[in-house]
């Protein structure tokens, strides 16, 4: 079973859950205000979701639901007030940015606060993390962008010996960063971000380079990638879904360039988030006016509506919850909640002390829930230097997955300069053999 999640800024609007295919609400879980991007599914078994009854105040938490229950069962309470979450793919740990750009990462079966860094001078406002789960991307207020490497992020001795600890900070937009998304491939993949500068603009990972600068007549809230990466679609405060090509040259009409194919809109205010339902080749949208549209992605027709709250919808997901009794995570998760009587427990709000002084390992798995990967034991700061050669000439699955990536790009380097070489030698080849037939022909 396919279905879409929306939360509402609207207090009474909570978190609506309807299937996808027949559009009938499963449940309505009981919410008070969940920010932008605020709404993360921690493992595709729970969920998690920011509140944040005033930015002006440092009032706010995180509340957590089971599937099954529409009542909040764990409040937990961060030392900040927390805009954005995610979670790994395997909901094994959760991420928060908070108002001040600090970045917080929590494991979710003990609730501890494993690290907590600094991500930029201003407010984090979206996080997501790769397919493979090694690199979280951040957006700010401030309109940078900036790419962690979680190898970097639980590494203290390579922390403390970088200049930066970030892998890429992008600071081609000049107003806040309202929305970012990641392709497939992992250090191959593409990073494509919207702002209210009225652009989005597309990285690659592999280099660092911006390929691509869209420039749009509205504010951009929200994008999605096709699961292609051939079309970028953005929602505007204008109401509008715009199309931009990914794999085309500039389009030249009337003397304008642009990368926009097209727009389709039913809304009546700003479109404030989009997600994609690869499956059914759905794209879902949430606005300003309380109402979730989902659209066939080709031929732009709505499919169904949801009418959900009187305010603003600020987050979409689409999810296929499965019980899965293989996932480890769910099932350590499970253990927990017969122990204490609830699923999980409350989150940390500040980093244990004790653990400075301790000798206990903290697991950290880089690996996503589509596939099997060795975990790396991180351990506490006295003990570290003595383990730190083993791990580097032991590696990680995610490090070993990077050097196999960059040495299969070096071989398909190779390859083409090879029959570059092998091109160019046949056309002296021939060359030399027509200049030998015309010389003996005199």
């Amino acid at each position: 079973m396919v279905v879409v999640l929306a939360s509402s800024s609207d207090a009474g609007g909570g978190i609506g859950c309807w299937d996808l295919h027949t559009g009938s609400e499963q449940i309505r879980y009981k919410s008070l205000s969940s920010p932008c991007h605020g709404l993360t599914s921690v493992g595709d078994r729970f969920l998690a979701s920011s509140q944040l009854r005033d930015t002006a105040t440092s009032a706010g938490s995180v509340f957590f639901w089971s599937w099954s229950k529409p009542q909040v069962e764990v409040k937990s309470f961060p030392a900040e007030p927390i805009t954005p979450l995610a979670a790994n793919h395997s909901g094994t740990y959760l991420v928060g940015g908070g108002l001040s750009g600090d970045i917080y990462l929590w494991e979710v079966e003990t609730g501890k606060l494993l690290k907590k860094w600094h991500g930029d001078n201003t407010a984090v406002t979206c996080l997501v993390f790769s397919e493979d789960d090694s690199l979280l991307i951040s957006g700010f207020k401030n309109g940078s962008i900036r790419v962690w490497s979680l190898l970097m992020i639980f590494d203290d001795v390579r922390r403390r010996e970088a200049s930066k600890i970030y892998e890429y900070s992008f600071s081609e937009h000049t107003l806040c960063v309202n929305d970012v998304v990641i392709g497939y491939g992992g250090y191959n993949a593409i990073i494509a971000s919207a702002s209210d500068d009225r652009t989005c603009k597309v990285w690659s990972l592999s280099n660092g380079m911006l390929q691509r600068n869209i420039i749009f007549p509205s504010k951009i809230k929200a994008i999605a990638l096709d699961p292609a990466e051939h079309a970028l679609y953005a929602g505007g405060e204008d109401g509008k879904i715009y199309i931009a090509a990914l794999n085309t040259t500039k389009i030249t009409t009337n003397n304008h360039v642009s990368y926009i194919t097209g727009s389709f809109s039913n809304h009546s205010k700003a479109v404030t988030c989009l997600a994609y339902s690869a499956g059914e080749n759905y794209l879902i949208s949430g606005s300003d006016d309380g109402i979730v549209r989902v659209w066939n992605a080709s031929t732009h027709n709505i499919i169904r509506v949801f009418k959900h709250a009187k305010g603003p919808i600020t987050n979409i997901l689409v999810l296929s919850p499965e019980n899965d009794s293989s996932n480890h995570v769910s099932s350590n998760l499970q253990v927990t909640s017969k122990k204490k009587g609830a699923q999980f427990p409350p989150l940390e709000k500040y980093t244990n002390s004790i653990d400075e002084d301790s000798d206990i390992k903290t697991i950290v798995s880089l690996g996503g829930s589509k596939r099997c990967m060795d975990e790396v034991s991180y351990l506490s700061s006295h003990v570290i230097s003595s383990y730190s050669k083993e791990l580097q000439n032991q590696g990680s699955a995610a490090a070993s997955e990077m050097e196999i990536e960059k040495l299969k790009r070096d071989c398909q380097k190779s390859m083409q300069m090879v029959n570059q070489w092998k091109k160019m030698y046949d056309n002296l080849h021939q060359f030399c053999v027509k200049e030998l037939l015309d010389e003996n022909a005199k």
